[in-house]
């Protein structure tokens, strides 16, 4: 099986993940219990599994494409806690002091829900790929027929271009008035 990982979170790394993410010291400490928790194997790192055993996750009808997000940038299929902690920063909510290239501004939040409709990740949301996680969001609830008509709207309102896709661009002018702040926050306690 290999050897087991003694993982443990120095003074240092706290300070540096603090400065790269926003959280606190408190947070950060309280958060890398939970990601112990979630390594079972003790290895210093998560596997999708890890991921998909969080109860949580587990019942979202997009988990995979959320879990995706986590291993989007990598090769190989692990995440280390300063990842983690990178993916978790986008849903810290906004403050006053939150400026456009921090980690947690609106344009990371749309970065990320870009990213779970981008299934091909080749910076453009196509009609197929729209209408796959409308399917995992409505379930059987929609029939098809709906969904392509609801798919096909969403492209012809989006696309400024005239490409039959929607690009990061025109997907953030599409989502001008949506209030993605609050439901792209997720609470951590200090």
């Amino acid at each position: 099986m290999g050897a087991k990982a003694s993982i443990s979170l120095r003074e240092e790394e706290i300070d540096e993940i603090n400065k790269t993410t926003g959280f606190s010291r408190n947070q950060i400490i309280r958060l890398f219990t939970r990601f112990t928790s979630l390594d079972k194997e003790q290895n210093g790192y998560l596997s999708r599994d890890d991921f998909l055993r969080i109860p949580e996750l587990a019942i979202n009808p997009l988990a995979d494409r959320i879990v995706d997000a986590f291993f989007s940038e990598k090769k190989n299929e692990t995440v280390n806690f300063r990842e983690f902690m990178a993916t978790l920063a986008i849903f810290r909510p906004l403050t006053r002091r939150t400026g456009e290239t921090d980690v947690n501004s609106r344009d990371h939040k749309l970065q990320f829900v870009f990213s779970l409709y981008d299934i091909d990740k080749d910076g453009k949301i196509s009609k197929a790929e729209l209408l796959q996680v409308l399917r995992l969001m409505v379930g059987s609830n929609i029939n098809r027929e709906q969904l392509s008509h609801i798919a096909e709207r969403t492209i012809l309102e989006s696309d400024l271009s005239n490409d039959r896709s929607i690009d990061f661009e025109e997907f953030q002018k599409a989502m001008t008035k949506a209030v993605i702040e609050t439901k792209m926050s997720v609470r951590f306690l200090d």
